[in-house]
């Protein structure tokens, strides 16, 4: 099959990388810096889920979508949440492709938006709980995972055939992955598990395990899972705990253990002078809070320190 990855970084990169050492076609839209690094050196995996190589030319990586000419099989976005709708757009200008596009991406509303690009039986989405770090140029490292990638149509209810073929392709590819009926319902889980953890990580600086083991943050992520929680069902949303508190148990229990090392994406953004996806978190909880009189004020309160860091930097 022919892939196109758009906004290739750590995780397009290594998607990329075992796609095409499983012998797709793959197409990568990347940052400049990446781009001849690949086509002289290649691509490398390394990390929990073994030891993938691709060597020069057998992935193209493009900075410009405008240089492609071919259709795919599957469009792949990983870019940042806030580069959503630019992604789409590129997207939408490739004459002829008609395939499926998939959100590959942290927070929520981009599968929504993509459905108004694309509609809702060209779009999937893709929840990802699985750490990804760029080594150097050329190398990426995968550093932690908590479960499979889970995949699914725009609408739920059923898996499409297509859902099942990607699912099944990125599995072969060596990226445990599955379909499934509700994306949505795993997104607003991630979304949970994020919006306690990265942006109090990246006002704080520190790694996921340091804010289960004080009492004070823990009490702070207490109550942005209940207020998300409270988001989450105004919303329509269906989830896999009857309560928040439920929620909280295999949060403390199993996930934060899983990941006790990571640093949040979003406290390194604010070390690279990046943007943050602080608006597809905590601020997706406080704008929906606010629109459905839902009160949200410790995601409100994150949500504006993150802008404020951002600001600085």
């Amino acid at each position: 099959m022919h892939f196109l990855i758009f906004g290739a970084g750590a995780l397009g990169q290594a998607i990329g990388c075992m796609l095409a050492v499983a012998g797709h076609k793959v197409d990568l839209v990347l940052r400049r810096r990446f781009v001849n690094g690949i086509r002289d050196e290649g691509l490398r995996v390394s990390g929990i889920l073994g030891e993938y190589a691709a060597p020069p030319g057998l992935i193209k990586g493009i900075e410009d979508i405008s240089q492609l000419s071919c259709t795919y099989d599957f469009v792949l976005i990983t870019t940042k949440a806030y580069d959503t709708g630019t992604a789409a757009n590129a997207i939408a200008s490739l004459s002829g492709c008609r395939c499926p596009v998939v959100s590959m991406q942290n927070g929520c509303g981009n599968v929504e938006l993509l459905v108004q690009t694309f509609g809702a039986k060209r779009t999937l989405g893709a929840r990802v709980i699985t750490g990804f770090e760029i080594v150097c140029p050329g190398h990426v490292r995968i550093t932690v995972s908590a479960d499979a990638v889970h995949l699914g149509a725009a609408v739920g209810g059923s898996i499409p055939r297509k859902a099942e073929l990607l699912a099944a392709t990125i599995d072969g590819a060596g990226l445990p992955c599955v379909a499934v009926p509700d994306i949505h319902q795993d997104l607003y889980a991630k979304l949970l598990y994020n919006c306690a953890l990265n942006p109090l990580g990246a006002i704080l600086g520190v790694h996921y395990g340091m804010l289960s083991e004080n009492g004070e943050t823990r009490a702070i992520m207490d109550k942005v899972i209940d207020e998300t929680f409270a988001v989450i069902l105004a919303l329509g949303g269906k989830l896999p705990w009857p309560d928040a508190d439920g929620y909280k148990k295999l949060f403390y229990e199993r996930l934060v253990p899983i990941t006790y090392d990571h640093r949040p994406s979003m406290l390194q953004d604010l070390e690279n002078k990046k943007p943050t996806e602080v608006e597809a978190l905590v601020g997706f909880v406080s704008a929906n809070g606010k629109r459905l009189a839902v009160s949200t004020p410790t995601c409100d309160l994150l949500a504006g320190l993150v802008r404020f860091k951002e600001a600085q930097t």
